[in-house]
């Protein structure tokens, strides 16, 4: 007795595969340009008081989650399409360089025209990996991409002047190169999680005729890596969110102020460790860095502040942590703190 097969489903057409596509990407960039609003008339229908510390945390949930998870959505999908143009051997040797640190460096470079907080460069971090860049070079990104951006230079210009922006800029650029390059070199791959060191190696990639797909195959294969990398990593992005939202709302600035005017050495460490649990963007802690510098606290203690808030905020780590080990979270948090902590004293030394 035998059971009659089923058919085979049949494939999308190609014209409906690029139809569909341009009505995605237009309802994504419409929608992700009403996140504000959509957040903020979201909130007003809470019965919170939006400028209370519960109403912020709302607000913030609320505008995040989308922000991150559409970022994420796009970004795999695109990276999947353009892994299928790649094997993991050749984007691994076009993105690494000839030299060792050229990769690192185009990599802090690109983090600094992004303009993502922590959270939001998740998303191009794990494309990144999931296309076979090197890890190093993957982290130089992370790194630069909240910590170095316009927006935070812009605002550092204008509150402490060029000066100290330019500083600024080159330590973070710094941090972002060396740190990546120390993790490269530690050859640390075999500290991803189990599916994601299968997609950087290539295990789960086609090794042959990618050449010969056609568009609509590489479609379905953007399509393919989006729905399994999407299910496995949306639950920590709302768990990191959530956390994130939580501190966003009830920060203890008072208590920050007298750590960080202290003027005793343990003060830049006390201020990294202060800001890690924190989560914002760099915009955001600018007013905070105003506040804490407007009551006398050190320099070189805010900045280093600053840095770990939007290099090494907890969410972040929470996200991570679908994607990392525990032991390379550590290594990655022990190289980065140490690089800020260096850039906090060296600042109060020289202003």
């Amino acid at each position: 007795m035998s059971l009659a097969p089923t058919a085979p489903r049949r494939p999308l057409p190609g014209p409906l595969w690029h139809l569909g596509l341009v009505l995605a990407l237009g309802i994504w960039v419409a929608l992700y340009r009403q996140l504000v609003p959509l957040s903020e008339a979201l909130t007003a229908l809470l019965p919170v008081d939006r400028h209370s510390a519960t109403g912020e945390a709302v607000a913030f949930f609320l505008y995040d989650v989308p922000k991150v998870l559409m970022l994420l959505a796009l970004i795999v999908f695109a990276m999947g399409v353009v892994r299928s143009f790649f094997s993991a051997e050749k984007t691994r040797a076009l993105l690494s360089g000839k030299r060792s640190g050229i990769g690192n460096l185009l990599a802090a470079l690109l983090g600094i025209v992004t303009p993502f907080c922590s959270c939001s460069a998740v998303p191009l971090f794990i494309g990144f990996v999931s296309a076979g860049v090197p890890l190093g070079v993957t982290f130089s990104f992370l790194i630069a991409a909240p910590m170095v951006n316009e927006v935070a230079l812009v605002l550092l210009f204008g509150l402490v002047g060029w000066q100290v922006a330019a500083a600024y800029l080159g330590f973070g650029l710094a941090i972002a190169i060396c740190a990546g390059w120390v993790i490269g070199k530690l050859q640390l791959e075999g500290w991803l999680q189990d599916w994601v060191r299968d997609i950087h190696t290539g295990a789960s990639a086609p090794e042959l005729g990618q050449n010969r797909l056609t568009l609509i195959d590489r479609y379905r294969q953007g399509w393919t890596a989006l729905r399994e990398i999407f299910a496995k990593v949306w639950l920590w992005v709302l768990l990191g969110i959530a956390m994130g939202a939580l501190i966003h709302g009830y920060v203890p600035q008072d208590l920050m102020v007298q750590i960080m005017g202290a003027g005793a050495w343990w003060s830049v460490p006390a201020a990294v460790v202060m800001g890690i649990p924190m989560y914002t963007n760099a915009a955001g802690v600018i007013p905070i860095v105003e506040a804490l510098l407007g009551k006398g606290a050190a320099l070189g203690t805010v900045l280093a502040f600053m840095m770990s808030v939007i290099a090494l905020s907890l969410p972040e780590m929470v996200i991570l942590r679908q994607v990392l080990t525990l032991k390379l979270i550590a290594v990655f948090v022990a190289v980065v703190a140490s690089g800020i902590l260096a850039v906090g004293f060296l600042f109060n030394l020289i202003f």
